[in-house]
């Protein structure tokens, strides 16, 4: 009895100094001398449903390109092609009697998905409707190609039929898919920008490069045939080759110079990653019969949007004429039905839990996660406790602050808050601190049990320690 005693106030200590200026407090009750000291656990379960999502911002770091049907996790179909404007090489200028000769294309990638062996053709547009981006500006996932690209005079510069395992440079780290690029662009590229020095001085209307971008808006790439594979581009880069003569000194012949100079679709410039998924109808019909699971999948397809019962949560733990401290509360997300084919799609490595009615705003303005409005959560495993053979995947969210804010400051709260899963890319500093986050524009799906499944083991369940001073 001394040890169960002894046990309980040292519990009572740690809970006690563990609760710093960072946990809030609610209610402003006195603990009189002899009041008993609350602490208790509970867990509560969430109602979750699929939420389609029309589009994502695409900011992309690589782009995907190509067309893959999902047979596997039956998420439908999903064609991926890419707007991509070119920086000039900056107060670059060309020796005087150069004379273009050829115009390739290389598009540089890492990795792809789906079968390596299965072919796409690629067909590369000029993008001549006159519209050029704007840096600065988000653009959605679900741009319409005749905004860009006149559907009555397309221009067709360059088009292939390769497999993703082609590769033209042979490298461990990078393969690279190149385009001739037709005569009549060259001739066309040759008369505009031969006689140009193109620099980034805005205030220069005459030669800078917003200029350029007006003579040639840019480019569309996308694919006609092929469903069972797609490419994650890393680079895009146009290289025009020219030539120029010379007279070394005392040569009665001139020398013949034959170089390249790269037009790169790079960061100083926008491109944009457009995604469609046509079959969303029939998705939708085939996981409306199955209530018990949800989906998150990428890119620009399902998330999932999840209630959390806050009225409820108040209620059932409010601790009358005490301060209430929230010491933990977890939501964690289960997955299953991970499948580690090599056509499968893979799990998503990062989720963002993020309110929904700061969804669009977050995205938009490339905001950072907080405790009180959005969360992060990367992919974590364990070995089944009935089967040490395999491993059992999630996502452990901290709902503490968030939930214990929503209390501050609202202490009549009433409702729900609706909150969304979206899977996401993250980009870290050197202090391995977040600095950006986007939509994620890769392949991947995540089913996860859901707060409908039959199961109580399974639920969706937010788990909460609290205690009452």
């Amino acid at each position: 009895m001394k040890f169960k005693s002894f046990f309980i106030v040292t519990l009572l200590s740690v809970l006690a100094v563990s609760c710093n200026d960072d946990i809030t407090d609610i209610g402003a009750g006195i603990q009189l001398p002899g009041d008993t000291i609350i602490v208790d656990a509970r867990s509560f379960d969430l109602t979750s449903e699929n939420y389609w999502v029309e589009s994502i911002y695409s900011r992309p770091d690589s782009f995907l390109l190509g067309t893959f049907v999902d047979n596997i996790s039956n998420t439908g179909t999903t064609y991926a092609d890419i707007f991509a404007q070119f920086m000039p090489p900056v107060d670059f200028e060309y020796p005087a009697g150069s004379k273009g000769d050829s115009i390739k294309l290389f598009m540089y990638y890492y990795s792809w998905f789906g079968d390596k062996y299965s072919p796409m053709q690629v067909n590369v547009y000029e993008m001549n409707r006159g519209n050029i981006f704007n840096y600065s500006q988000a653009y959605s996932s679900n741009i319409k190609p005749d905004d860009y690209v006149d559907p009555a005079n397309k221009v067709l510069l360059g088009s292939r039929i390769f497999t993703a395992k082609d590769a033209v440079i042979p490298r461990s780290d990078t393969t690279a898919i190149a385009f001739n690029l037709s005569s009549d662009f060259v001739k066309r590229f040759s008369d505009n920008m031969l006689p140009r020095v193109f620099n980034d001085n805005e205030s220069d209307t005459e030669n800078n490069v917003t200029k350029f971008h007006k003579l040639f808006n840019g480019m569309y790439i996308t694919t006609d045939f092929g469903s069972a594979s797609m490419i994650y581009v890393r680079s895009i880069v146009m290289r025009y080759y020219f030539s120029y003569k010379y007279f070394a000194p005392g040569d009665t012949v001139p020398t013949v110079v034959k170089t390249y100079v790269n037009y790169s679709a790079s960061p100083e410039v926008r491109q944009v990653n457009r995604f469609q998924q046509p079959k969303k109808a029939e998705v939708k019909s085939y996981y409306d019969n199955k209530p018990e699971i949800n989906l998150i999948s990428s890119p620009a397809n399902i998330y999932t949007k999840i209630k959390i019962p806050l009225e409820q949560i108040k209620n059932s733990i409010s601790t009358p004429g005490r301060k209430l401290i929230i010491n933990s509360a977890t939501l964690r997300i289960d997955a299953t039905d991970v499948k580690d084919t090599t056509l499968a799609q893979p799990l998503a490595k990062n989720l963002l839990l993020v309110e929904k009615s700061k969804y669009e705003e977050f995205f938009r303005k490339r905001l950072l996660p907080t405790d009180t409005t959005a969360i992060v959560a990367s992919v974590s495993y364990e070995l089944d406790e009935d089967d040490t053979s395999k491993y059992n995947f999630y996502y452990s969210f901290d709902m503490a602050k968030l939930i214990s804010t929503k209390f501050k400051n609202n202490p009549n709260i009433t409702g729900d808050i609706e909150m969304i899963l979206v899977p996401v890319s993250l980009t870290y500093n050197g202090s391995n601190s977040i600095i950006e986050i986007k939509h994620q524009n890769t392949m991947s799906t995540t089913k996860i049990y859901s707060g409908s499944h039959p199961d109580p083991e399974k639920r969706m369940k937010l788990k909460m320690v609290y205690s009452g001073f």
